[in-house]
């Protein structure tokens, strides 16, 4: 079984973890406080590791928490030694429906579903699929699922090695005959790992949905269950070919949106409709377990071919953001280190200031491929326009059209891993392989606000 173990102290610190060790008191025990006349007795529950040091946090008989200050008369004594959280799951006769389909969800790291232990707010991971059932029942009404664990780290740590790990679970479970596939991800690195994983899988012909939640499972206003159904819906009955992100359209637990994976950025540090469809409008919507389509330029799914992994990446490429006055010198520090690529996101539609030119030179001169993408959300580049843009192409530099620059980023690691040749670079770099690049920009994609979140 999987699952997160309760620290004898997790999160006390200081002067509360002094009293909580002075009375031999554990997370989960039930204790007493007394301080100025006032009594509480309760669970004694985690903290943050961010919390302050002079409150302790209890669950009452009636299921509210409390926060109890500690000040210098505070005495904290032990009612009763807590009970080990139960984490048996109910037992769940689970029979393959054929006329369901089959999609595997792929663990990346942390929960794919949480489970809460109402008695102690202890939270759980669900691996299994019977404790996926358990947390969001309403997925045995879509698909028969399956549980695969690729991976298990935070998504700040995700890697190329890993990207590539992924994409072989992948293209295992598609082979062997799964409808789709849902890969649970951190949103942090997420846009990062379905652009990543929309340039390595070859020859894909069914739905690879990646997934999230701003907020915890333990939490009210979790978006977990909602994204989860969403994205086993579109893994398991879109005609979806392609890897695309399936995450809360919208503040309510009303809709999910389904964007492109090279096309979609997170926008907010803590909204559940964080994500958006950059340059471009979501592929579509799922609204009660129905689906519905935007737009017809989506790669549609097939009869089943081979799915492979082209996995290899030049990790050795540097995305810069240019600012005014930057020196040449940041440019001759990365190819001194070594870089083989540079990905700019230069001002406008694609300007530096002229004190980079030497430096952008120089990088051309020892065969380094320079991408130009600009640092504005909407629009294109386009380097024609002004004589600092035709200076910049005369030097060599590669306009990344409407790519945004982590996606150039990543499409140069990919084509440097391809060839070294700098024309077959710049040809695989204005070249649209996966939906990173459009002919021509909508001009209502910047105006739409059912497609942006809202104040």
């Amino acid at each position: 079984m999987h699952y997160r173990k309760l620290i004898a102290m997790a999160g006390y610190k200081g002067r509360a973890q002094q009293l909580l060790k002075a009375a031999s008191v554990n997370v989960g025990d039930r204790i007493k406080v007394e301080d100025a006349g006032r009594t509480y007795e309760g669970v004694l529950m985690p903290r943050t590791e961010l919390g302050d040091s002079n409150h302790l946090v209890l669950k009452l008989k009636s299921g509210y928490n409390l926060g109890a200050r500690i000040g210098t008369g505070t005495k904290i004594s032990l009612l009763e030694k807590g009970k080990p959280p139960k984490l048996e799951v109910p037992k769940l006769e689970i029979k393959p429906d054929p006329s369901k389909p089959n999609v595997t969800i792929i663990g990346t790291g942390g929960t794919i579903a949480s489970r809460v232990d109402y008695r102690t707010g202890a939270v759980f991971p669900a691996f299994t699929p019977e404790e996926i059932y358990s947390a969001v029942p309403e997925l045995a009404e879509i698909a028969n699922i399956k549980v695969v664990e690729a991976c298990n780290v935070f998504s700040e740590h995700m890697t190329p090695e890993l990207w590539a790990k992924i994409g072989g679970v992948i293209a295992k479970e598609i082979n062997e005959g799964a409808s789709g596939v849902v890969v649970a991800h951190g949103t942090d690195t997420m846009a990062y790992t379905a652009t990543a994983l929309s340039f390595t899988l070859k020859g894909l012909h069914r739905p690879v949905v990646l997934v999230g939640s701003q907020r915890s499972s333990d939490r009210p206003s979790s978006d977990a269950a909602l994204n989860l159904i969403s994205a086993v819906t579109v893994a398991g009955k879109s005609d979806i070919a392609e890897v695309c992100v399936v995450m809360h359209g919208s503040t309510e637990d009303d809709f999910c949106l389904i964007h492109r994976g090279t096309r979609v950025r997170k926008c907010h540090t803590s909204r559940r409709d964080t994500f958006m469809s950059i340059n471009d409008i979501p592929i579509g919507m799922v609204k009660g377990r129905e689906l519905k389509y935007f737009r017809e330029g989506y790669k549609r799914t097939k009869p089943k071919s081979k799915v492979t992994v082209d996995g290899k990446f030049e990790s050795k490429v540097a995305l810069l953001k240019v600012t005014p006055g930057m020196s040449s010198s940041v440019i001759n520090g990365i190819l001194k280190a070594g870089d083989k690529g540079i990905v700019l996101e230069g001002t406008g539609l694609g300007h530096v200031p002229e004190s980079l030119f030497a430096g952008i030179k120089r990088a051309v001169a020892k065969r380094v491929p320079v991408v130009m993408t600009s640092q504005c959300l909407w629009g294109r580049v386009d380097m024609k326009v002004y004589s600092t843009g035709r200076d910049l192409l005369k030097l060599g530099v590669i306009p990344g059209e409407d790519m945004l620059p982590e996606v150039a980023w990543l499409k140069l690691m990919w084509a440097l891993a391809q060839t070294k040749d700098p024309k077959e670079v710049s040809k695989l770099m204005k070249s649209n392989l996966a939906g990173e690049i459009t002919p021509r920009t909508r001009p209502d994609v910047f105006l739409k606000p059912a497609f942006a979140p809202t104040p």
